[in-house]
């Protein structure tokens, strides 16, 4: 991971409010990017889309043949005609919190990325509907988790914000969704072509998921990683990485984690099996949200050209 992970840890030790349940089955993960030179680290940040965006704007069929075709220049151009680049105001800079969160599944969680949502989301038009990430990670040699996963990319994450992210997760987690996205998972030729999953678990898998298994089969192994990427007034002012900054922004996560849950439980503790289902809020405050994505949308539409 290139980046600080200053909070990982069950929600039960964070929450700022003890009456909440259930809370077992929930946790949360504070990332942050560092400084140099007095300035907080936008090509760092720059370089870790650009790093992980092929794995999920592109097939792995697809990439292994641009690779073998062309190099890594042809697949970071077709990677970009993927993205689809939304302007207007509420969706810009969508991509990014998709790419992000690829990459801390893939960095953090160990995680295989089977569907690369902004490749099939192209292909599909079908633009915000079902998760923003779908991946699996190998428990043991016969045993997985599914993760499906939220991405958020706000100027601030006020409790305003938060009815708009629990209604969000609810539609994911709904059942006509998650049937969708199993139907998808089952239905890709791609999955036998990861390594780090046995021909036994990759059975496995496509059995379990099969569209004839009860759903409520599969929440005790269903994840939701729900990453909010937001502009932080204490990120922008800063100019170093020092404990007094990262505690603040400890306070913060465990703020906004509890006002989150305490939002989530509320919503949706009527959903079956609601308490089985594992959540993971991941926060990861930036300096400044239109410079990172006015950066990324001039770098998209170049590899474009």
């Amino acid at each position: 991971m290139k980046f600080e992970v200053i909070v990982n840890d069950i929600f039960d030790n964070l929450k700022l409010d003890t009456t909440l349940t259930p809370t077992q089955n929930k946790r949360v993960l504070g990332l942050m990017n560092d400084y140099e030179n007095g300035s907080w680290r936008f090509d760092k940040f720059q370089n870790f889309i650009w790093d992980n965006i092929k794995e999920t704007a592109l097939s792995h069929s697809e990439r292994k043949a641009l690779i073998d075709k062309g190099g890594e220049g042809s697949v970071l151009s077709e990677s970009a005609k993927n993205l689809r680049l939304i302007e207007t105001t509420n969706g810009r800079g969508s991509e990014i919190g998709e790419i992000v969160l690829y990459g801390i599944m893939k960095n953090h969680y160990k995680a295989l990325p089977i569907v690369p949502k902004i490749f099939y989301k192209q292909n599909k038009n079908d633009e915000a509907k079902g998760a923003d990430s779908i991946h699996i990670v190998v428990e043991s040699h016969d045993s997985f988790s599914l993760w499906f996963g939220e991405s958020k990319f706000y100027n601030n994450i006020e409790n305003a914000r938060l009815d708009e992210i629990v209604k969000s997760v609810n539609d994911s987690i709904s059942l006509n969704k998650l049937k969708k996205e199993n139907s998808i998972i089952t239905n890709l030729s791609d999955i036998n072509d990861f390594e780090g999953i046995s021909n036994e678990l990759k059975i496995k898998i496509k059995s379990s998921l099969a569209q004839d298994v009860s759903i409520d089969n599969i929440k005790p192994i269903l994840n939701i990683p729900i990453l909010l990427l937001y502009e932080c007034k204490e990120t922008k002012k800063q100019n170093s990485l020092t404990d007094e900054y990262k505690n603040k922004i400890i306070e913060i996560n465990k703020d906004r984690a509890t006002a989150y849950f305490k939002k989530q439980i509320e919503k949706s503790k009527d959903i079956h099996l609601y308490e089985k289902i594992n959540f993971h809020i991941i926060l990861f405050p930036v300096a400044e949200k239109a410079k990172i994505v006015d950066t990324f949308i001039l770098k998209a539409k170049a590899h474009r050209a």
